[in-house]
C-alpha cells in the first residue's frame, strides 16, 4: 500500500478549507452604498473611455480603493455561476488652494450641519466607473453617487458604494479599473486570479463542476502516483506542464483517458512548477489545474540539478532550467590551487538571472579562470566557468583589478586569496613580490584586458615566466621530507599499535571450585579493561579441550614471551599444594586435577625456568591475601615478585605493564577499580562452610597439605 504524501482533491467536497458563498437569486445587477450616501446604478452597459486627467475644480469625490468578494448568481438553486461583488471606497480630493476653512465657529457649524449649509455649498456627486475584463468577457458599468455636505472633508473617506456583480469563469484572472468621469487621478485597478472547483463550496451549485474526476497524490518509496478515482467509462483529459511565467505553457505529458487510472512518476521528474490539469472530455468543460510541489524539498532539489548554464558567443549566456527560479549571477575568479572562485563584485554587479532568457557579460574578452556563480537566497547554487572549454584549462594568471578615481587618479591591485594586494606593497605574497614586473608587463601591452569602465578595468597577466628552475629544488627538498616524515609514521604507527593492543599476560592458576574460578575470571575481566591483553584457560575451554592442557599452555607461554608479554602464576592452597607435590616427586608430572586443568600441565615447564634461573622478567607472582598466607609461597617462587591482592594490586599492575611502560599518575585509580572489581567474587570465596563451599584452612599450614 502507499504511503499517504497528501492528498489534493480537484473535484469539490466538503472540506474546512473551502469557501461557502452567498447566493444571489436573479440575473439583474444592483448597487448599494454606505450610511449616509445616495447611489443610483444606470440601467446598461457603457463605453470604457477614461479619458485623460483634468484638473479638479474643487472638493471631488474619487475612488481610494477596491475590494472584490465572491458570490453566486443563481437562476434556480442549483444552476449558479461564479460573480465578482466589488466595492469601491470614495474619499474627498481637494488640490492645494481650494479648500478654504472655516473662519469662525458660526461658518463651522454651518459647515457641519446640513440644514446650515447653502445652497452653493451643497452635496458632493461624482459618476464612478468600474471596468471589469475576464477573458472573453468585458463590461463598464456607471454608479452615481452623492455625499451629503457634512460629509465633506478634504483627504477624508465618505464611504463606499457596492455593485453586484461581474459573472465570470471559475479558475479566470479577472481586471478591474475603476475611475470617474471626468477623471481626476490615475485609475484605480485590481487584478485577481479566481478560485476553480477545488477551493469553493459549489459543487452543489455549479453544474461544470459536477463530473470533475478525483485526484489523489502519494508517494510509494521513489515513485509518485496520480490515482484518479473516476467512474468507470468516464473520459477525461490529463495534461502535465510546466508553468513557466515567461513562456506559453506546453504539455510535458498528455493523454486522454478513461477511468478509474493511476499514473507514477518517478520523484526525479519533480520540480516545483510541474502541474496537473485535469478535465472531462465534454464540450465547454472546466479545466482544473493544481501545481502540488510548489513547496516540496525533493522538487526543488531536482530544479537545481536540472539547472544548466549556457555559453552564447561571443559574450552571452543562458541560464536553463525546467522552472523560474529567483536567482543571482556574479562573475568570479579561478585559479588552480585556490580553494575558492573569488567574486568580482566590485567591480561587476550582481545580475538578476532570469531563466531561458540569453543576456550578456559585460566583457571584452573572455578567458578561462572567469567563472559563473549563481546564488539563491544567498547561497551558492551553480558554478561553472564557461570558457574552460573552448579556452583551455584554468591558467596561472594574475588579475589586476585597476580603480578609477576623480582627476583621472588610478590604482591597481592584484586579486588573491587574502584579498586585493597593492601591486607595490611591502606584503609577503607572491603579487607584491613581483609586483614591480606587472606593472612592467601591463604597460608594455603584455596582459589581457578583460573588462573596461569608466570606473576601472580588469587585466589578465601570465605568471609562467615566473616560475624559475629553484623552485625545483625545492620541491626536491619537499619530497625528501615528505619521505622522511612517512617513514618516521610508519615507525610510530607501529609503536602506537603495539601499544594500543597492550602487553600480553598469561594467568596461571589452579581449578579449585567454582567460586575461586569466577574471582579468577573477575581478575582476568578486570585486567581487560588496562591495556592488556589477558588469556586465561577459562576463556578458552574448547581450545583447551582440542589441544589437551599441556599443548595449550605451551603454545600459549611461547606466544606470550616472544611478544615480550609475562606468565602470571596465581598461587591458592590448591596450587601450593600442587608446586610441593612436583618439588617432592620431581621425577613425574603431576596427575592433572582435570580436563581443563592448565596449572597442573604447566609445571613441567615453569618449575624448570625457576630452577635454571629464566623466570626473572618473564614471570609475576600473586596470592589473595586472605584466602592464602605469603609464607605459604614455596621458597623457589620468589625469585620473581610475589605480590598480594588486593593489597598490593598498584605494585601488581605496574609490574604487569613492564619497566619499559610510561609511569601513569591514574594508576591508583585504576588499582581501586580493579579492587572493586574483585570485591564480591573474594567475598563469595569467604562464605562459612556449608553455604557455597567447603572451608578452608588459612595460615602458613595451609600450603604444607599433599
Amino acid at each position: 500500500m502507499p504511503v499517504p504524501w497528501f492528498l489534493l482533491s480537484l473535484a469539490l467536497g466538503p472540506s474546512p478549507m473551502v469557501l461557502s458563498l452567498e447566493k444571489l437569486m436573479g440575473p439583474q445587477d444592483a448597487a448599494r452604498c454606505s450610511p449616509g450616501l445616495s447611489c443610483h446604478l444606470w440601467d446598461g452597459d457603457m463605453l470604457c473611455l477614461p479619458g485623460s486627467i483634468v484638473s479638479a475644480p474643487g472638493p471631488v469625490l474619487v475612488p481610494t480603493r477596491l475590494q472584490t468578494e465572491l458570490v453566486l448568481r443563481c437562476h434556480q438553486e442549483t444552476d449558479c455561476d461564479l460573480c465578482v461583488r466589488v466595492a469601491v471606497h470614495l474619499a474627498v480630493h481637494v488640490l492645494p488652494g481650494h479648500w478654504e476653512e472655516p473662519e469662525d465657529e458660526e461658518q463651522f457649524e454651518r459647515a457641519a450641519d446640513p440644514e446650515l449649509e447653502e445652497p452653493q455649498n451643497g452635496s458632493l456627486q461624482a459618476q464612478v466607473v468600474l471596468s471589469f475584463q475576464a477573458y472573453p468577457t468585458a463590461r463598464c458599468v456607471l454608479l452615481e453617487v452623492q455625499v451629503p455636505a457634512a460629509l465633506v472633508q478634504p483627504g477624508q473617506s465618505v464611504g463606499s458604494v457596492v455593485f453586484d456583480c461581474f459573472e465570470a469563469a471559475l479558475g479566470a484572472e479577472v481586471r478591474i479599473w475603476s475611475y470617474t468621469q471626468p477623471r481626476y487621478q490615475k485609475e484605480l485597478n485590481f487584478t485577481q486570479q479566481l478560485p476553480d472547483c477545488r477551493g469553493l463550496e459549489v459543487r452543489d451549485s455549479i453544474q461544470s463542476c459536477w463530473a470533475l474526476p478525483w485526484l489523489n497524490v502519494s508517494a510509494d518509496g521513489e515513485d509518485v502516483h496520480l490515482v484518479l478515482d473516476v467512474s468507470e467509462k468516464q473520459r477525461f483529459g490529463l495534461s502535465l506542464y510546466w508553468n513557466q511565467a515567461q513562456n506559453p505553457t506546453k504539455p510535458w505529458w498528455h493523454r486522454n483517458l478513461t477511468g478509474p487510472q493511476t499514473i507514477t512518476l518517478n520523484h526525479t521528474d519533480l520540480v516545483p512548477c510541474l502541474c496537473i490539469q485535469v478535465w472531462p472530455l465534454e464540450p465547454d468543460s472546466v479545466r482544473t489545474s493544481i501545481c502540488p510541489f510548489v513547496n516540496d524539498h525533493r522538487a526543488h532539489r531536482n530544479l537545481w540539478r536540472a539547472v544548466r548554464l549556457q555559453l552564447l558567443p561571443p559574450r552571452g549566456w543562458r541560464l536553463d532550467a525546467p522552472c523560474p527560479l529567483p536567482a543571482e549571477a556574479t562573475l568570479c575568479w579561478q585559479v588552480p590551487g585556490w580553494g575558492s572562485c573569488q567574486p568580482l563584485v566590485p567591480p561587476l554587479p550582481r545580475e538578476n538571472v532570469t531563466v531561458n532568457k540569453a543576456l550578456e557579460f559585460p566583457l571584452l574578452k573572455g578567458h578561462p579562470n572567469l567563472c559563473i556563480q549563481v546564488r539563491s537566497w544567498e547561497k551558492l547554487q551553480l558554478q561553472e566557468c564557461l570558457w574552460s572549454d573552448s579556452l583551455g584549462p584554468l591558467k596561472d594568471d594574475m588579475l589586476l583589478v585597476e580603480t578609477r578615481g576623480p582627476q583621472d587618479n588610478r590604482s591597481l591591485c592584484a586579486l588573491e586569496p587574502s584579498g586585493c594586494t597593492p601591486l607595490l606593497s611591502k606584503a609577503s605574497t607572491r603579487a607584491a613580490r613581483f609586483g614591480e614586473q606587472l606593472l612592467e608587463d601591463l604597460q608594455s601591452g603584455q596582459c589581457l584586458q578583460l573588462w573596461d569602465d569608466d570606473l576601472g578595468a580588469l587585466w589578465a597577466c601570465p605568471m609562467d615566466k615566473y616560475i624559475h628552475q629553484r623552485w625545483a629544488l625545492v620541491w626536491l627538498a619537499c619530497l625528501l621530507f615528505a619521505a622522511v616524515l612517512f617513514l618516521l609514521l610508519l615507525l610510530k604507527k607501529d609503536q602506537a599499535k603495539a601499544a594500543a593492543r597492550g602487553r600480553p599476560a598469561l594467568l596461571l592458576y589452579s581449578a579449585e571450585d567454582s567460586a575461586f574460578e569466577r574471582l579468577v575470571g573477575a581478575l582476568a575481566s578486570a585486567l581487560c579493561q588496562l591495556p592488556l591483553r589477558v588469556v586465561v584457560d577459562l576463556w578458552s575451554r574448547r581450545e583447551l579441550s582440542a589441544q589437551g592442557p599441556l599443548a595449550w599452555f605451551h603454545a600459549q607461554r611461547l606466544q606470550t614471551l616472544q611478544e615480550g608479554g609475562v606468565v602470571v602464576l596465581l598461587f591458592s592452597p590448591g596450587a601450593v599444594a600442587l608446586c610441593r607435590e612436583w618439588l617432592q616427586d620431581g621425577a613425574s608430572v603431576p596427575r592433572a586435577h582435570g580436563p581443563h586443568d592448565a596449572f597442573a600441565a604447566s609445571l613441567s615447564c615453569v618449575l624448570p625456568d625457576f630452577l635454571q634461573g629464566r623466570a626473572p622478567g618473564r614471570y609475576i607472582g600473586a596470592y589473595f591475601d586472605s584466602l592464602l598466607h605469603p609464607d605459604a609461597v614455596p621458597a623457589l617462587f620468589r625469585a620473581v615478585p610475589v605480590l598480594a591482592l588486593p593489597s598490593q594490586l598498584p605494585d601488581f599492575l605496574r609490574a604487569l605493564q613492564g619497566p619499559s611502560a610510561p609511569r601513569h599518575r591514574r594508576l591508583p585509580d585504576k588499582a581501586e577499580q580493579v579492587s572493586q572489581a574483585l570485591q564480591p567474587a573474594l567475598n563469595s570465596c569467604l562464605q562459612p562452610p556449608g553455604t557455597q563451599r567447603t572451608g578452608r584452612e588459612m595460615g602458613p599450614e595451609a600450603g604444607d597439605r599433599t
